[in-house]
């Protein structure tokens, strides 16, 4: 029963990882690309880890569990440090955003005139 499990989750997590592959590459803009590129694949991974961890002794799960906890902790920081500089730089389209929270934060205020 655990051999049907296991394989399942590899499946799952394959087609998970397949899915947002596909979405990298035909999601029209750089918003909706880096959102294919974060959340399958993390979700993809985590399945993947889970049907392993069924077939590996205990202190190679353990390993694995490290493994999704350093995926959970760095991909949504690093999806955020690369859609801020995308927007910063301009190669996010304004037309695309639906809310715009970052349009206040990213003026600056004007330059007094030199005297």
């Amino acid at each position: 029963m655990a051999d049907i499990v296991s394989a399942c989750l590899l499946l799952l997590g394959a087609l998970s990882c397949l899915l947002g592959a596909i979405g990298l590459v035909r999601l029209p803009s750089m918003l909706s690309r880096l959102q294919a590129a974060t959340k399958p694949q993390t979700l993809g991974l985590f399945l993947i880890l889970a049907g392993t961890a069924m077939r590996v002794p205990t202190d190679s799960a353990v390993t694995l569990l490290l493994v999704a906890l350093f995926q959970v902790i760095t991909a949504p920081v690093i999806s955020q440090l690369v859609g801020r500089s995308a927007y910063r730089s301009g190669a996010v389209r304004p037309e695309v955003l639906v809310v715009d929270e970052l349009a206040e934060r990213g003026r600056r205020a004007p330059e007094p005139p030199p005297q």
